[in-house]
């Protein structure tokens, strides 16, 4: 095995710690610039999903004109205002609209939107214009933002998943992947990685610097050392749901009440490209994030961390307004996101519902810009240079969330 292989196939590769040569610098500890506190969250619904049939528009004929057979029955939607309600499957998430910590954007999207899967992913994650190609994330460049001239931990950002997101990739610094961290810090106790770097240090095919590899290894091993150490938090009673978002949302909540200075926190649940069979797959998708999420809170609440917590759930597109012939909806464009948390005040449907009667092509037109979300979080609710981190200014949304 070379060590260009090694690094692709190893824990410490799929720990997302590849960085850049800043490396060989000598070594520095801490951030420079002391992040304010907040936390943020990122629950990404992979495949598309249905944001007509997550906050449905149940007094509007067209909506049920254009879905005889997918369209949810008035009296089974959680209404909220007069025109738009929950999914009956988002109970759970109807308590917290009730508790006052929840925000719902509607028609969010970008102008000339793509309905590939893997193209409008990026331009979510790296925060570009559809016709711009990124090779860095927008949290990736948040936290290359939060400390210059100094090193940046691998552990202030934490992927929870098996593959490292685009969004979660910087110039100077990956964020860290890993299920849990004491499987993270199993797999870097065992001596073999660093019986195998070695062994590299004599590879003359390769020509990426030794220290390439060992500053690698040192700093996701740091990393696993104290998350294992700090993240161990004893004692605790609450159920979480045996679902892999409720998983990942267990391991998040223990990091945050233990005190890990880390500042993002990322993970996918997957399963919402339902083209065909659409009703039941979505509601039991949307039950289990709603059950994940519901928990999480009210973890994070009891234990005095959420006002400092904000969890944005997005996904890559929503769906066509009508449904196709095999029951279910095709790629569309806009669609809704939630933000969860942060100090208690009204639940809020941000902005208006979705105009069925002048759509795009079929399709509903965006009204805010992903990105003046992202410029609001990152400036109000992280304290960040927001122009910096996007490459240039947006209006933001304004009073979505606080930084105080």
């Amino acid at each position: 095995m070379k060590r260009r292989d090694f690094l692709k196939t190893s824990v410490f590769a799929s720990a997302g710690t590849m960085l850049v040569p800043h490396f060989l610098k000598a070594h520095q500890s801490g951030i420079a610039k002391e992040a304010n506190g907040k936390v943020l969250v990122v629950i990404q619904l992979s495949g598309g999903n249905d944001g007509l049939n997550t906050v449905v528009p149940y007094r509007n004929d067209i909506y049920y004109r254009e879905r005889p057979a997918l369209a949810i029955k008035k009296e089974k939607i959680l209404t909220l205002n007069d025109e738009i309600g929950l999914n009956p499957a988002l109970e759970s998430l109807r308590r917290l609209y009730d508790d006052g910590r929840v925000s719902i954007l509607n028609n969010v999207g970008y102008p000339n939107p793509d309905r590939s899967h893997f193209r409008s992913m990026d331009i979510w994650q790296t925060a570009s214009s559809a016709d711009e190609y990124l090779t860095t994330g927008w949290l990736g460049r948040y936290l290359d933002s939060s400390c210059a001239g100094c090193e940046i931990k691998p552990h202030h950002m934490l992927e929870i998943d098996d593959t490292l997101s685009l969004a979660m990739k910087g110039k100077r610094a990956n964020g860290l992947l890993m299920l849990d961290p004491q499987k993270l810090y199993r797999q870097t106790r065992n001596g073999m990685a660093w019986n195998l770097a070695k062994t590299f240090a004599h590879d003359e095919e390769e020509h990426d610097p030794v220290s390439y590899l060992y500053k690698t290894l040192a700093d996701t091993e740091s990393s696993a050392d104290y998350l294992f150490e700090k993240g161990n938090v004893k004692g605790r009673q609450i159920e979480y749901p045996n679902s892999e978002l409720g998983k990942g949302l267990k391991t998040i909540a223990e990091l945050i009440i233990s005190g890990v200075d880390t500042q993002v926190y990322y993970v996918s649940l997957s399963g919402f490209d339902t083209h065909v069979g659409q009703r039941n797959q979505q509601d039991r998708l949307l039950k289990q994030y709603a059950e994940a999420v519901s928990v999480f809170v009210e973890d994070l609440k009891k234990h005095g961390q959420l006002d400092r917590t904000m969890v944005m759930t997005f996904s890559e597109f929503g769906r066509r307004v009508k449904q196709n012939g095999s029951n279910g909806t095709d790629h569309g464009t806009a669609n809704n996101v939630f933000l969860i948390g942060g100090a208690q005040r009204n639940s809020v449907i941000y902005n208006e519902a979705p105009n069925l009667m002048d759509l795009d092509g079929g399709d509903i037109k965006y009204s805010l810009d992903f990105r003046d979300l992202y410029s609001s979080l990152l400036k109000d609710w992280l304290g960040a240079d927001d122009k910096v981190i996007l490459g240039k200014s947006f209006a933001g949304l304004k009073d979505l969330v606080q930084i105080s």
